[in-house]
């Protein structure tokens, strides 16, 4: 189990996401941000924002994503 932050994730906290995976904290990060704006936390909006456009465009995300998973990788 690795954990990164909502920030290290471009997000605007230092919440904890934790998951076996890059893709566990992915999604992690992806319900976080969904219900602090769904509970009115303007804060996350903007990285809310790309996280939608990172799903609707996933060839444009590629570069995020590998960068993620390399950081995901280097935890120890």
């Amino acid at each position: 189990m690795k954990t990164m932050t909502c920030r290290q994730l471009g997000g605007p906290c230092d919440a904890d996401l934790s998951g076996e995976t890059a893709d566990e904290i992915i999604k992690a990060q992806d319900r976080h941000l969904r219900e602090a704006v769904r509970d009115g936390d303007t804060t996350h909006v903007t990285a809310h924002n790309d996280m939608k456009h990172r799903w609707r465009h996933p060839r444009k995300a590629m570069g995020w994503y590998r960068e993620t998973k390399k950081a995901f990788a280097a935890l120890s």
